[in-house]
């Protein structure tokens, strides 16, 4: 139980470190790409509105302007020289006058006018591959101009810190990991101490409770014997009964939260343990008149632990007897389904005792309180028979059919 609760503690920080850092790195490459593409657009504005061409003089900075963070600040002389652009100018009748490539060296004349030839007549600004276009119209009707912006160095500058970010991120991540798994046992220590000592004071208690109750089941047969039975001493019996049931509960439980804890393992014939176990709860079948089916499929053998799979087929029998109206119906199927064995148990059940029937398996959990002591039951049998299913590494399901009627328990181990 402590590693199971060292490890959910890891898992749920850690899943709220990973949602920190995806949060925090996100925010700052859509920040850092928000930047990018305002200061490209500032000069490309720069450049449209000077039809292609930049007068350094005619744009003058404030003081500050340095100090400024650049979402705010307009595009800087130095920005504005260290840009890569070209333009293309079209006569009225789309030909293509004149090119001017002065300020950029990596696109050839007929490169350009073959770009440029690709994009007229279309949208007047967009994205050419790395290049941010914008058409210019010129006055009297003397045709457009097509200003291209080479932003692939702001595209290599958002992919630079997005990988950046993702490796840092990667590597906190990593760090954190290994810090928060040195530490969860530290942070778990109280809780698993006082889980502890809860476990050891069930089993104590359990073992201790044992004596007294064989002794009163002792000394109620002694005086049956000598005075017959009566309604006291059947009363006196049931109880005790009942009392044990719990403490063997309650004891399977606190066996299978130890941490480390192995059962005796042997290979068993199945089918026979239900037949036995059926065998056991004929007659509570039979005082209520209940129509009992089953489907047993031959030869079905299972490896673990015998006693507490007796415990968990015994636990499901008892519960569907217990539940199921007077002159109701129980079904039971064992049988293969692949290298897993299938056990399910179905009683008629007139309503579900709850909506969500994962509840049924919570520990002391009563849906009806009322009809819960009525049957003597203490809501910790579903327990138990989980604790046994998933200690043998296999699920046990709960499921209610509203046509039918029908609440099924179904084992695959």
């Amino acid at each position: 139980m402590t590693k199971a609760l060292q490890r959910r503690f890891v898992r749920t920080a850690m899943a709220a470190i990973t949602i920190l850092l995806a949060i925090l790195l996100s925010t700052v490459n859509i920040a850092n790409i928000i930047i990018v593409n305002q200061q490209a657009e500032k000069v490309m504005s720069v450049l449209t509105a000077g039809r292609g061409s930049y007068d350094p003089s005619s744009h003058r900075q404030p003081k500050d302007a340095e100090r400024q963070f650049p979402f705010f600040r307009r595009p800087t002389p130095d920005d504005m020289m260290g840009a890569r652009y070209f333009y293309v100018r079209f006569d009225s009748a789309g030909n293509i006058l004149r090119t001017n490539l002065k300020h950029i060296y990596a696109v050839t004349d007929e490169q350009a006018r073959q770009i440029a030839q690709e994009l007229y007549g279309g949208e007047p600004s967009g994205q050419y591959e790395q290049f941010q276009y914008q058409t210019i119209p010129l006055p009297e009707d003397k045709g457009q101009l097509v200003l291209f912006l080479d932003t692939s160095t702001q595209q290599e500058s958002i992919v630079t810190v997005l990988l950046i970010s993702l490796g840092v991120g990667l590597l906190c991540w990593t760090a954190m990991l290994l810090l928060v798994t040195l530490l969860s046992r530290q942070a778990i220590a109280p809780i698993a101490e006082n889980m502890e000592k809860q476990k050891q004071f069930v089993t104590n208690a359990g073992h201790e409770i044992k004596t007294p109750l064989s002794i009163i089941l002792a000394n109620t047969d002694a005086l049956e014997l000598h005075n017959g039975e009566s309604k006291w001493s059947k009363n006196i019996r049931a109880q005790a009964i009942r009392l044990n049931e719990l403490m063997k509960n309650l004891l399977t439980l606190a066996r299978t939260d130890e941490d480390g804890t192995t059962l005796p393992v042997s290979e068993f014939s199945m089918d026979l343990l239900v037949q036995e176990a059926l065998d056991i709860h004929r007659t509570l079948a039979q005082a209520k008149k209940l129509d009992v089916h089953t489907e047993i499929q031959p030869s079905v053998t299972l490896k673990g632990n015998r006693d507490s799979i007796m415990q968990l087929v015994s636990v499901l029998l008892d519960n569907a007897c217990k539940y199921t109206p007077d002159q109701g119906t129980i079904s039971l199927r064992l049988c293969t389904e692949g290298n897993k064995v299938y056990l399910q148990v179905k009683n008629t059940c007139t309503e579900p005792p709850e909506k969500d029937l994962e509840k049924l398996f919570d520990r002391f959990y009563r849906g009806d309180a009322a009809r819960t002591q009525s049957t003597g039951g203490y809501g910790i049998g579903l327990s138990a028979a989980r604790a046994i299913t998933q200690t043998h590494g296999g699920t046990i399901t709960a499921d209610y059919n509203k046509v039918e009627q029908v609440i099924s328990f179904t084992v695959r181990i």
